[in-house]
């Protein structure tokens, strides 16, 4: 047949095709099958599977692609990257995928950065280190060695530790570097904070100072505590410096000046912990802004409102127990939406709204004592033994670093936790620094740090 004649019978014979029923169809095609020989065969498999395939991701417009690529879970989109470069582009492409991938996790995303490369490599640093962490192969450990006597006191703030010891000096370390930056002359110091111009120091002489770095010199002297005094917080802007101490009382001291404001009694055991913070919900007592102050005792929380007012009653006195026979350790948290504060019996979180008591019903959380507690991740750990993460979300424990044989403290001041965002979800660049710091029995301080991103 000429090739003019078979294009115009096989013209007739598609519209005649066409116009047949499915089952009609379908005998047709049995009944060519049967009459085909080997060549047509042979063709007829090679080319079948190729056209029974279709690639929806080509097919489909972008948006229609987009919207069934959210209905996958992470590890199937990375695997479905590797199916072509044309897949690998589309999927690339769709920031909301990558967006819902990292939420899905638990980490922290920014909705201003619609740039879908960056969240894909968010998700991959942050699965990245999950694994590290499931593997026990996130952090790394060194010493920090220069102290002469027991060192009392920590503090970490930026990359930055600050030291108080019994050989009556304070020093500031790079912890990435493990170099000294500042060492200067102080008095016994049982608590430290500081910022970039000044050191201010808690001691067991009963008194609190204020230190310049540079010189070293001390710019204020604040006398007035009739114990020692175990903490100590400031703040700049209210020109407001507080202090918890072992005569049960906290005081409130202008910090430019060095007077004392106020003396706030109602605790019956050694004050161990004050912390300043901004409040940040509403509520019949505060609203968003208002700062407040909360003291911590054995067995008490105690809240009280504080700015430049010298007279301030307190709010309320928060407890586990009424008959005193569960005892608050001395790690407390504030964040300005909840209070964290832990016993041997478990966790304890308030809602500072309300002062409602939430207490996660998780059974790990009663052997181990609190480090750090936030909205994904939290850091616990025992007593010469481990340093645990848990998942907030599974209420598991999926990871531990062993600990030294560090010196104990009841005051609990001889060890901290370092840089706490990443406990708040990992987004690629919080997982550095330090995570952990230690006084040891031969005064260096022993330091748990995150590894560099494999």
């Amino acid at each position: 047949m000429e090739k003019k004649d078979f294009e115009a019978w096989l013209d007739n014979i598609s519209i005649a095709f066409l116009s047949l029923t499915d089952l009609q169809k379908n005998e047709t095609l049995d009944h060519l099958i049967s009459l085909s020989g080997a060549v047509q065969l042979r063709h007829l498999s090679n080319n079948l599977e190729i056209l029974l395939k279709r690639d929806f991701l080509k097919l489909l417009p972008l948006e229609l692609s987009f919207y069934l690529l959210k209905w996958l879970d992470p590890q199937t989109l990375l695997t479905c990257c590797l199916v072509s470069k044309q897949w690998n582009k589309v999927i690339s492409a769709c920031t909301e995928v990558w967006q819902t991938a990292c939420k899905n996790l638990g980490w922290q995303i920014d909705d201003s950065v619609q740039d879908p490369l960056h969240w894909k490599k968010v998700y991959l640093k942050a699965i990245l280190r999950m694994k590290q962490l499931k593997d026990h192969e996130a952090f790394e450990t060194s010493s920090l060695i220069g102290h002469s006597a027991r060192v009392y006191a920590l503090y970490y703030k930026d990359g930055l530790l600050c030291t108080g010891s019994d050989d009556l000096s304070a020093k500031l370390w790079d912890v990435s570097t493990g170099q000294c930056i500042y060492g200067i002359q102080t008095h016994t110091c049982a608590a430290v904070k500081f910022d970039e111009q000044k050191l201010v120091t808690g001691s067991f002489d009963n008194t609190v100072a204020c230190w310049e770095w540079s010189s070293g010199a001390k710019t204020q002297h604040f006398r007035g505590h009739s114990g020692a005094v175990f903490s100590v917080d400031y703040n700049d802007e209210l020109d407001i410096l507080v202090s918890g101490s072992a005569d049960f009382t906290v005081k409130v001291w202008a910090l430019s000046t060095g007077t004392c404001l106020n003396t706030l009694t109602g605790h019956t055991e050694w004050v161990t912990k004050v912390v300043l913070q901004k409040c940040k919900v509403k509520s019949l007592m505060h609203s968003p802004g208002d700062y407040i102050l909360l003291s911590a005792d054995k067995y008490e929380i105690k809240i009280w409102p504080i700015g430049r007012e010298i007279n301030c009653k307190c709010l309320r006195t928060l407890s586990v127990s009424e008959d005193r026979s569960i005892s608050l350790q001395p790690r407390l948290h504030f964040d300005g939406k909840y209070i964290v504060c832990s016993s041997a019996l478990g966790l304890y979180q308030w809602d500072f709204a309300s002062y409602d008591i939430l207490r996660p019903d998780c059974s790990c959380v009663k052997l181990l004592n609190l480090q750090y507690f936030h909205l994904v991740l939290s850091k616990l750990f025992q007593n010469h033994e481990y340093l645990y993460i848990m998942d907030l979300r599974t209420e598991k424990l999926i990871s531990r670093w062993p600990l030294p044989e560090y010196r104990k403290s009841k005051r609990g001041s001889s060890f901290l936790a370092g840089e706490m965002s990443w406990l708040n979800g990992l987004n690629g660049q919080n997982d550095t620094g330090l995570v952990f710091a230690t006084s040891m029995p031969d005064h260096s301080i022993h330091l748990v740090l995150w590894k560099e991103h494999g």
